[in-house]
């Protein structure tokens, strides 16, 4: 294994916490990895990583080495790619928020995939804000403005928002005509934040200024399928990116309140960490999934 494929396999461990990890993330075996890293200790005469019964981690000398090899795989992979015909490779791992990625994402990857045939392509799913070193991750897709500092964060979208009750819940308790009407019995889907633990409030624009609105709530959920799932069955009130719900409004499961008091709409960011240099696998995938959101035109334009 030569210097470079040395510093590959150190960079893996060293964000995975784990020999096993990382060599599953590389293809490797397990002795092959630990191996990699003996020599590697040997040859520059310090200690990189930590071992303990329950978890691998880098020492001072370790993490300061990893960050220069951070800038010189990037660099190598800069000026491997800078030659005509020479398409990025390798494993991407992304993480996305699952509906938005089923709508705008999924449809088209098989075009990027093959732009990029030697791009092997993970896809894990979740809402919350992934460590993306610790858990070996590239970049990920969320909605929501971006909270964590250490990210950088390019919007993508606008998604439009809507609120939204089945005609059960309106047969139940009225539609209501005015914001001040929603305080006359009304009851909303709670859906917990990731960020505070707590019940997001229903918003709606008023003049220009953002209302906020907190119903109570017979159900709350943290996944935005159940969440849309529980007012189709007439538990409440819901504001979801239109896209979303666009197909239940047309069938007439939902029906749309208080269309001239719209939500704010609501962001959309790939984020990547601050302190990593762009790959060029994760360079073509950010440039491909900005495109495919603006090519779709819906979310980026603020209407249905």
């Amino acid at each position: 294994m030569d210097r470079f494929d040395a510093m590959r396999v150190f960079v893996r461990v060293a964000e995975r916490r784990s020999f096993t990890q990382a060599a599953n993330d590389l293809g490797l075996p397990r002795s092959t990895v630990t191996e990699a890293i003996r020599q590697l200790e040997e040859r520059l005469g310090i200690r990189l990583l930590e071992r303990t019964t329950r978890v691998v981690r880098p020492t001072l000398d370790g993490e300061a080495y990893y960050h220069r090899c951070l800038d010189i795989l990037a660099d190598i992979e800069d000026a491997e790619g800078a030659f005509a015909g020479v398409k990025p490779k390798g494993l991407l791992r992304v993480d996305v928020h699952g509906t938005l990625a089923r709508h705008f994402v999924l449809p088209s990857l098989p075009r990027f995939l093959t732009d990029y045939p030697e791009i092997e392509l993970y896809m894990s799913e979740g809402d919350r804000l992934a460590d993306l070193v610790r858990e070996g991750i590239d970049c990920v897709l969320r909605v929501g403005i971006p909270q964590d500092s250490d990210m950088v964060a390019r919007k993508v979208a606008m998604l439009a928002e809507v609120t939204l009750a089945s005609p059960s819940y309106l047969d139940r308790f009225g539609e209501p005509e005015t914001i001040a009407a929603l305080w006359d019995g009304h009851r909303m889907v709670g859906f917990h934040s990731t960020a505070t633990g707590g019940l997001l409030p229903l918003l709606f624009a008023v003049d220009g200024k953002k209302q906020e609105v907190t119903l109570p709530a017979t159900i709350s959920v943290n996944a935005a399928e159940s969440y849309v799932a529980a007012a189709k069955l007439g538990l409440g009130i819901i504001q979801v990116p239109r896209y979303h719900a666009e197909a239940a409004l047309h069938t007439g499961e939902f029906v749309e309140l208080l269309p001239d008091n719209p939500p704010s709409p609501t962001p959309v960011s790939l984020l990547y960490p601050r302190n990593r240099q762009l790959s060029p696998r994760v360079r073509v995938f950010l440039d491909w999934v900005t495109s495919e959101f603006a090519r779709s035109g819906k979310p980026n334009d603020g209407s249905a």
